[in-house]
């Protein structure tokens, strides 16, 4: 998902309209209650469910069909379920934020005239970023070691590719090692950016 959906989640999540703020909880909560592994191993199989997947008016006349398995790739599968399931925890930590601003500043930007909208993207969002940015930087390492659940829907990535090797040469325990010291580099990497980010917000 990218940033401006995470938002709309987030701003959904407080409407006042029981419909939409209802939407987005539900959203929610599916995505955060139910396992990621399970949710890789949904969207990988999903063509059991669906064999054939249709784009045209609903209850009316389809204009595309496609077979879902050739829709639905192990890439196509792992970018759904991470996607999704990051998504329902990034809104709520984006929620978090924009509670976190006092309602006066709200307040005062809507009596200078500013709408909804140029409210929360020049007084709200800018003071949120101090609580989003930390959690979003735990989150994004989080997620990057969760691709190692991938593995489950035959996705190359670096689990899958060391399980790959030492079905043949039988070194299990050094290649965990090797996959170890790769996910703690990456993950170091990302330590580094989030502290720089930190600091200029």
């Amino acid at each position: 998902m990218c940033s401006s959906d995470l938002v709309l989640a987030a701003v959904m999540r407080l409407s006042p309209n029981p419909i939409v703020s209802g939407a987005s909880w539900l959203y929610i909560w599916f995505f955060r209650g139910t396992p990621l592994l399970v949710q890789v191993l949904f969207w990988y199989n999903i063509a059991t469910l669906f064999p054939t997947l249709s784009l045209g008016i609903p209850f009316g006349p389809s204009f595309v069909h496609e077979s879902a398995t050739a829709l639905v790739t192990p890439l196509a599968a792992a970018l759904l379920a991470l996607g999704l399931n990051e998504g329902a925890y990034m809104a709520e930590i984006v929620r978090a934020g924009i509670i976190s601003v006092d309602e006066g500043q709200t307040d005062a930007a809507q009596s200078l005239g500013m709408s909804r909208l140029q409210t929360m993207r020049r007084i709200v969002l800018p003071q949120a970023m101090r609580v989003i940015i930390p959690p979003t930087g735990n989150e994004m390492i989080s997620m990057l070691k969760n691709t190692s659940l991938l593995y489950v829907a035959a996705f190359t990535e670096l689990l899958y590719s060391v399980t790959q090797i030492y079905n043949v040469n039988f070194q299990t325990i050094a290649l965990l090692i090797v996959a170890s010291i790769w996910y703690l580099v990456m993950t170091s990497v990302l330590y580094v950016g989030q502290y720089f980010v930190e600091r200029h917000y």
